[in-house]
């Protein structure tokens, strides 16, 4: 048996709402508008949003938030949402009684929601590093970027 490498990010973290009573299409409409905004914009849209779904998500966002504060210690002003997505859940269906006998189907259509955020501090330290080595007295072998050709007349050509 093959064991999987685990390739879960140390930045991120999720909240996961299943079983949401709500069409799949109505949660996307509300999900687009908060994908890769940060936390504090994300809680702001979804106050004033006008739509039924914009609460269920504003508690998974908040969810989320209080799982990356209180297991991994992020802070909430370095957070942001990185990834949201609604998959189709199951449809509850029903029969109600009508006139003369007759039965009527409801079907009520259910969603599941993920919402992943990510903590932005750690990459900013990545970027700072990066310039760290980029500056002219530090020593990196790939900042030299010119190469000589042998093959022509000597002129220059840059690696990409």
């Amino acid at each position: 048996m093959i064991k999987k490498k685990n390739t879960k990010s140390y930045t991120s973290v999720y909240s996961l709402g299943q079983y949401i009573s709500m069409s799949a299409h109505k949660a996307r409409r509300v999900i687009d508008q908060i994908r890769g905004r940060s936390y504090e914009d994300a809680l702001i849209i979804l106050e004033l949003m006008p739509y039924r779904g914009c609460y269920p998500i504003f508690k998974l966002v908040y969810s989320a938030a209080a799982n990356a504060s209180h297991n991994k210690g992020f802070k909430e002003t370095n957070l942001v949402i990185s990834k949201a997505e609604v998959n189709q859940g199951n449809t509850v269906k029903k029969l109600k009684p009508r006139a003369r006998g007759r039965s009527y189907p409801i079907k009520r259509s259910t969603c599941h929601i993920t919402i992943v955020l990510e903590d932005i501090s750690f990459d900013q330290q990545y970027e700072e590093y990066l310039m760290y080595l980029k500056k002219p007295g530090c020593r990196n072998k790939n900042r030299n970027l010119t190469c000589y050709d042998t093959y022509s007349s000597g002129g220059l050509w840059d690696k990409k």
